[in-house]
């Protein structure tokens, strides 16, 4: 039996959290039709957009994404402190900009005066966006709803375009995060249809090398357009104190150190240096190089719902109910004992 989505998320155990979601239909739905010779590549671009237009509206931080032809991953973080930060105002201006108006809230709005019982109704609600907008579930259901409806429309038909709920992996230390980030970016490399991380199109890596490369040539970007401007991906700071930690607790140069070497080694057929020394984050994490590379290229199998230190994932499966979580031999590679 599947198990309830309130208890594979829980912010409050961690806040990052690596999701799945696949097309039901014909195996290219977001790529390269071989029975019809039909592109629908664009439809990749479609889901990037939204993503990035959600996270602007939602407290979740999106740290990395891959789409695929026929499915794409996306490794979130909820910000727990924003979502909690957020005033009513503020509540219901994130939440219009997702659901049509109710007729309460616009005459809240308009400042016109409630009654008892429509000022209770009216809290209600507004602590039930709130909680909502710092939910995975509700981010994945306006994305995955909107993909669906337009790809329909273009299609001219009806019908289910996602294969059933989006799937979940908690990932709760920073050797999972690491690995699961890295899984992620690495998709287009591992299956074979680019052969570099910059040609590596429709992947958060490189959305980030393109916009660090064009900061270095435009040093004083104008400002952005007014409105709701588009959050960007969860930078990394590495340099901060674990107690003021916010982003990706990584620097961004030993990431791409580390997802250079780790490219060309998944990938024989790709020409150019390795080095024998491994990469900073692996000395300093202390994973071995052979359970790195399996990570990168399985990390999804390895696991159920629950990626990180072992006694952390039983304690995590247990407090969802559970008695048996899969990965320990994995999991045990991937955070070795300390040496005395």
């Amino acid at each position: 039996m599947t198990t309830a989505r309130r208890q594979l998320i829980d912010a409050e155990s961690t806040p990052f959290y690596h999701v799945i979601n696949r097309c039901v239909r014909r195996a290219f739905l977001c790529g390269e039709d071989a029975l019809s010779g039909r592109s629908y590549e664009h439809r990749r671009g479609w889901i990037v957009d939204k993503i990035r237009q959600l996270s602007s509206v939602f407290c979740i931080d999106v740290c990395a994404y891959a789409v695929m032809s026929n499915h794409y991953h996306l490794v979130l973080k909820i910000d727990l402190a924003a979502q909690q930060a957020l005033s009513a105002i503020e509540v219901i201006e994130r939440w219009s900009l997702l659901f049509c108006g109710n007729p309460l809230v616009a005459k809240f709005v308009k400042g016109e005066s409630l009654s008892d019982s429509e000022q209770i109704l009216l809290n209600t609600l507004i602590s039930e966006w709130q909680e909502r907008l710092g939910s995975i579930s509700w981010f994945m259901r306006c994305l995955n709803e909107e993909i669906a409806r337009k790809a329909n429309r273009e299609d001219g038909c009806k019908g289910v375009f996602w294969e059933g709920r989006f799937k979940s992996q908690a990932l709760l230390d920073e050797q999972a995060l690491l690995a699961c980030m890295m899984y992620v970016d690495l998709n287009p490399i591992r299956a074979g249809i680019a052969d570099s991380i910059p040609s590596s199109d429709y992947t958060s890596i490189q959305q980030r090398i393109n916009e660090l490369s064009k900061a270095e040539h435009e040093p004083n970007p104008e400002s952005p357009p007014p409105g709701n401007p588009l959050k960007p991906l969860l930078a990394f700071d590495g340099a901060t104190t674990h107690v003021h930690q916010t982003g990706i607790p990584f620097h961004f140069a030993d990431y791409l150190e580390l997802i250079d070497w780790t490219g060309r080694t998944i990938r024989p057929d790709k020409h150019g240096f390795i080095a024998s020394s491994k990469p900073k984050l692996l000395a300093e994490l202390g994973i071995s190089d052979d359970a790195w590379i399996t990570s990168a290229k399985e990390f999804r199998r390895q696991y159920s719902g629950i990626s990180g230190r072992w006694d952390a994932m039983c304690a995590m499966k247990a407090k969802c109910g559970g008695k048996w979580s899969r990965g320990k031999y994995h999991s045990q590679k991937l955070h070795p004992e300390p040496r005395p």
